[in-house]
């Protein structure tokens, strides 16, 4: 995994209100401890994005690097966005059902999964759903959903 500047994560870190800091540092460690090589640590647009570099996969739907995971301190949560859950109908079950053994009640959107505590997830579940894609998967499964033929209206 590249890193960008540790100024930059480290700004995004420092700029946190004190409460969120520890629970973005929790979980951004299952995150780096998790994430499969050859995607890089950036922050975009104010979030914490683990992406496929774009000297890896330039051609990507909007020309920017491809999100694969991101940690973003909203107005009154926390998000942890799990961009392979919403692409996989398996991950999003195991999702579902990794919440319910253990107990903890799932707040998602599409690919995003709110939380005020890092406690509020289960960490084990998240590190293993972070792993289940290599960089290489990623990549055609996003080239493999530019080829097909978009629904007509």
């Amino acid at each position: 995994m590249s890193v960008t500047k540790p100024s930059a994560v480290s700004a995004f870190l420092a700029g946190l209100p004190e409460d969120r800091r520890p629970e973005v540092d929790q979980v951004r460690e299952v995150i780096l401890h998790h994430l499969p090589a050859g995607y890089e640590e950036a922050i975009v647009k104010g979030i914490l994005v683990y992406q496929v570099p774009l000297a890896r996969y330039p051609d990507t739907y909007n020309g920017h690097a491809l999100w694969y995971v991101a940690l973003a301190s909203e107005k009154s949560y926390l998000s942890l966005h799990l961009m392979n859950v919403y692409a996989d109908p398996g991950l999003a079950q195991r999702l579902r059902e990794g919440f319910k053994a253990a107990g903890k009640k799932l707040d998602m959107g599409k690919s995003c999964v709110h939380f005020k505590r890092a406690a509020d997830l289960p960490l084990d579940l998240i590190g293993d759903l972070v792993a289940a894609v290599p960089l290489e998967r990623w990549v055609a499964v996003a080239k493999a959903a530019r080829r097909r033929p978009r629904a007509k209206p």
